[in-house]
């Protein structure tokens, strides 16, 4: 696979942006950014879930986020 192009400290900071935003969805954090919505999923859903270093245990993960695909 490539090389990352985000630092591990701005994929934090993006995690955490995107939990402490109220009612943001992937989509939305993702743009504010300038990534792309999927890798801000992964980077929330992946290894360690979504904590970020130092943050804590992680609690209120995925309230009321999650996209619903029909």
């Amino acid at each position: 696979m490539g090389t990352s192009t985000y630092s591990s400290e701005f994929r934090a900071d993006a995690v955490a942006l995107y939990h402490s935003s109220s009612g943001g969805t992937y989509a939305s954090v993702a743009k504010d950014l300038g990534v792309n919505h999927e890798t801000l999923r992964t980077w929330v859903r992946g290894p360690g879930g979504g904590q970020t270093p130092g943050g804590g245990s992680g609690a209120g993960r995925g309230r009321g986020r999650r996209r619903c695909s029909l």
